[in-house]
Formats: structure tokens, sequence, C-alpha cells
């Protein structure tokens, strides 16, 4: 048995396809049509029936129309009358190029298939082929198998396959990469990009080597990196044997930028392993209709985001420097965040269906990210590991290690596994480390892991010559700009604004009576310093009032990692097992 769904697009420039979901061996009174209502990989449940119209019935090869009920936003219920064979057809319009969009236009269409390929309940099990006729000098690419080319014909093994295999259709740039002996390739659509070809097979054929490198072997036959450019970013989301990621197309140059890209790169490529196929019971087989709750998203992103992160080290795509740069800054953005204080990462993770993609006015002292504090957690359990059992094993040998027993064999990891298995493989009790920064909330101190490598963590020294300036008061309040007027948007637990009573919504008009924008607000603070009590004129909900504030001491901006004055022996041999070059001495200042 198997489904097939054929893709129709009449007038591109109406960013609307005709489908139709070709139904057969049917021997029930009803069957239900279901569009899922979350895309694997984005933990926030989507309005994806918002675009689909238009929907009816018939029986194949007939034109006698069958009686279809909306049963809820997303499924319909279709009454055979006795027919064996139904073709489903329904419209959707798609103008959005995302990383998980639907986007029809005369230049490009890009199926992602939750928002255009409904399943069929209880038959998510049987295959499904897709039939997409293209347009003179067009072509679909995709990693799912190809059985024609004229149309372009797919096949999926299951539903969930399909799911996982976006389609790409246009006149895309394709770039060929080998990496462990795999076929790799670069699809770039859209038109424009400040890129390098031979820069970019280079550069992401070494994140996948070395990531394959990582983890001793790979599941893959093939792999796809797609690329949509245009003046927006929009992140990327992995697949089981692909990834699709939205940059502006100038993204490429300064360096600064570049380096960004390589590192969201190299965490959507570590996702085949971690998330795709190393992945807890509940990530699949998905239930699409509502949310799939678990406490492993620290371990499944922030994991990920460490790991993705030293691939670019190991690989020479980042220097030492670098590396520790990158790590100082997610550093300096935890701790500016109160809800690290409140939330642990366990709660992080089973709490981001309604948090982590829907941030709110107090979303920062009630919240912390899985994928900082994840990542951050994550270097320090790695680290407690090689410092515990003076190199012999690392947070590689456990990455590994559940590569081979759980990932490569398809079997879920349960919700309370993986600090046993943690235990077993490197002999040593982790207990009390998960109690404390996995579970709990309590506060990391990075200056003790970070000796474990010989290094040392310390806020950014002054220059030689103290600012004329001065330093700048602080308020601990984020502010957004309103016809040039300051509103306070968040204001930080514990910090002057919050002690004063400043609340989201203010609309600051004056400093001690004198007028102020939101351009030269900080020029203000600046002004003002640290100590100076102040008197702020503000409207709250239309009303004037003024509020009282001491402004306080800003939190350094900028951390610095660097060698530690001297290093032991062992420390010496953590750093170079580490990040794969050896320890050298601080210079001298």
């Amino acid at each position: 048995m198997r489904q097939t769904y054929r893709v129709h697009v009449e007038r591109p420039a109406d960013h609307t396809g005709q489908f139709t979901l070709e139904v057969r061996e049917l021997d029930s009174p009803t069957f239900d049509v279901v569009l899922p209502r979350w895309v694997p990989g984005s933990y926030i449940l989507q309005p994806t029936a918002r675009g689909v119209t238009s929907v009816r019935a018939s029986v194949a090869g007939e034109h006698r129309e069958l009686r279809v009920d909306p049963v809820e936003v997303g499924r319909w219920r279709v009454w055979t009358d006795g027919a064996s064979s139904v073709d489903f057809h329904y419209q959707v319009y798609g103008h959005i190029v995302a990383t998980d969009g639907f986007d029809v236009t005369p230049e490009h269409l890009f199926l992602s298939p939750v928002f255009c390929f409904p399943y069929v309940d209880g038959r998510k099990e049987e295959p499904c082929e897709v039939v997409v006729p293209l347009p003179d000098g067009w072509k679909a690419v995709t990693e799912l198998t190809e059985v024609d080319r004229h149309p372009p014909r797919f096949r999926a093994e299951s539903y969930d396959e399909l799911v996982d295999s976006p389609i790409d259709c246009g006149t895309p740039v394709v770039y060929p990469i080998v990496a462990g002996g795999i076929p790799h390739r670069i699809v770039i659509c859209g038109e424009g990009g400040n890129y390098e070809p031979h820069r970019l097979q280079e550069d992401l054929g070494k994140i996948a080597e070395t990531t394959i490198r990582l983890f001793g072997d790979s599941p893959l036959a093939r792999y796809t990196f797609f690329y949509h450019l245009s003046d927006t970013y929009d992140g990327a989301l992995e697949h089981a044997t692909s990834n699709v990621g939205m940059f502006r197309r100038d993204t490429f140059r300064p360096e600064s930028a570049y380096q960004k890209f390589l590192s969201v790169s190299s965490h959507e490529y570590f996702h085949l392993y971690n998330v795709k196929r190393l992945r807890p019971h509940v990530l699949g087989p998905f239930d699409y209709t509502k949310e799939n709750y678990t406490k492993l998203l620290w371990w499944m992103e922030g994991t990920t985001d460490y790991f993705s992160l030293l691939v670019l080290r190991r690989s020479g795509l980042f220097s030492v420097s670098r590396y520790l740069e990158k790590v100082a800054e997610e550093i300096v953005q935890l701790r500016r965040v109160p809800g690290r204080a409140v939330q642990s990462l366990e709660e992080a993770s089973l709490k981001t269906w309604v948090d982590y993609y829907q941030r709110y006015e107090n979303t920062p002292n009630q919240s912390v990210s899985y994928y900082n504090k994840g990542h951050l957690v994550s270097l320090c359990l790695d680290l407690e590991i090689r410092h515990r059992t003076e190199g012999r094993h690392s947070l590689d040998t456990v990455l590994r290690h559940l590569w081979t027993e759980f990932g490569r064999v398809g079997k879920g990891l349960g919700e309370d596994e993986l600090l046993p298995v943690m235990n077993s493989v490197t002999g040593t009790d982790l207990t009390e480390f998960f109690g404390h920064y996995v579970a709990g909330t309590r506060e990391i101190d990075f200056e003790a892991f970070l000796r474990y490598a010989g290094l040392t963590l310390h806020a950014k020294e002054k220059g030689p010559e103290p600012d004329p300036d001065g330093e700048p008061g602080y308020l601990g309040a984020e502010l957004k700009n309103v016809d040039n007027r300051p509103v306070v948007t968040v204001v930080y637990d514990g910090g002057p604004g919050h002690q004063a009573g400043v609340s989201p919504g203010d609309e600051i008009v004056a400093v001690d009576r004198v007028k102020v924008s939101f351009e030269g607000f900080p020029r203000t603070l600046k002004g003002l310093g640290p100590g100076a009590k102040v008197e702020l004129g503000l409207f709250r909900r239309g009303w004037w009032r003024t509020v009282p504030v001491t402004l306080g001491q800003a939190p350094p901006e900028k951390m610095i990692i660097e060698s530690a004055p001297s290093a032991t022996e062992l420390e010496r041999q953590i750093h170079e097992s580490w990040l794969g070059s050896a320890w050298q001495p601080p210079k001298a200042k």
C-alpha cells in the first residue's frame, strides 16, 4: 500500500499550490486526514492549517464528490460511500521562505512537508510518493529516493521519512562535497550571495569530516546543505539527511558573519546524530498533533551547541583564542539572565512549548535558554569528567557510547537514562553534578571548571587610560524604540529599575525633568554614572508618573578566558586533548 501526493501550481504569482492526496485500499466508511501541528526540531505548535482552503474529496477516476467534515483545525473526516480509492483535494497558500515553511513564487517552490502534506490517520507507516511537475529548466532537489524524472517522482518509506525530507524546486546552484567517503552537496536557492564556492565546499567538508570522526562512523548514504538566500535571517532546521538554513545573502562576509554561518551549519549537521538518531523516546516516532514533552532538550540542543562549536575548533576553522572567546560570550550571556537562578535545565526543556519560542516581558526573569546554559553545562561536564578520570574519559567517550548503544540501533533514550549511562561509561558518579546544574539552579563556578584545562576567567580589563566620560549608569532594563521614545520591555529582577518599581510598558520621557529620546537615553546614563540618584518621568498606561531610581553598575560586557599563570601536567594534558592544541603559558603583559 502507498499514498501519493500530487503537487500542481497553476499561477505561482498567487502563491498557491494545488494538491491531491491519493488514498487507496480503503475498507472503512470514513478516514481522517490530518495536517501536523508542529515541525520536528522546532518545539512550538504552529498554525499549519491556516493556509489550507478548498478542501474536497472525490472517488478516484470519477467525478463523484464525497462528504468531507472538518473535525477540528487541521483534521478532516472523509466519508468513502463504499469507495476503496479516494482522492483528497486541497489548496495551500504559501509565501514564506524560511527554514520550515511553504513557499510558492514564480522563481521558487519550497515544500516543507509539515505545511502541505497531511497524513491519513492510522497509515503513517505506509510508503508515500510525491509527484511534482516543474516548469522547463527547473529541477527538484531532495534526499527522498527518486523513482522517476518526468515528472519528478519521489518515494518515502513512511510518512515520518516524508516529513523529514524537504523538497526544494527552482534553479538552485549545487556544489558537491565528499566527506568521510560520503557524497554531500550544497544547494543554494536565491539570487546574489557574497560567498566563495570553493571556500564553502572546503569548510563545510571539514565540519562533516570532523563530526564523522568524532562519532567514528556515519549513518549517511548522502547529505544536503540547503541554503536559502534572502534579505533576512531565519536560522536553520535539522533533518535526518539534510538541513535547511535561511541566511542574508551578504552573510558570508565579513569574517565574523561567516563564522556565525559556520556555527549554525555545524550545529545542524551535528543533529544528524544527536536528535535525529540519538534521541529521547518521545522524539520519534512522533505524535504531530500535540506537544511531545522531554526534559532532555538541554542535551539535544545545548550539548549539540557545545560540540558543534568544538567541531569548528578541532577542524581548524576556529583558533583556540576564537573558540575561547565564543565560550566567554556564552558565559556573559548566561550571567545576564536572572532566570538562571529560577529555572533548571530540565524545566526549561519541558517548558519550551510555551516559553522559549514565545518570549514575553518576564521571560528573562523566570527562564533560562537550554541552548545557552545547556552548552555551558556540557562544557563543564566534559571538563569535570576529564579531570576526575585524569583524561581517560570525556564527553566524547560518552557521546560515542550513546551513539553505539542507542543512536546507531534506533533505540530511544529514556528520560532518566542519561545519568546512569554516563556514570557507567566514565566510572565516576556524576549525580551531584546533575543535581546542581541540570536538575537544579546552582550558580556555575566557571573559573573552577576552566582551571581543569589550565585556563582562567576574568572580566576584560579596562585600558591603561581611564574613560574620560566615566562608566555609564545602569538601569537594568531592556528598551525598545517607539517613535524615538524609550519604552521598557523587560525589567531585570534585582536590578536598579526593578528595585525602584519600573515596569514593562513604561514610556520614559524625562530624566530629572529633562526630556530624553531613545537615541539620547544611553548618553544620559553615561553622563550620570553608577550610584547616581535620578527621577524618571514616564507614562504608565497613559498616566504620568515619576519614579526615583538609584542607578547601578552594569555587569561586565566582556569576559576573557586565557591561560592561567601556571598549569599542572594533568591540566596541560586535558587542554591538549580537549582543544587539540598544547597549553601555552600566558603572554607577558
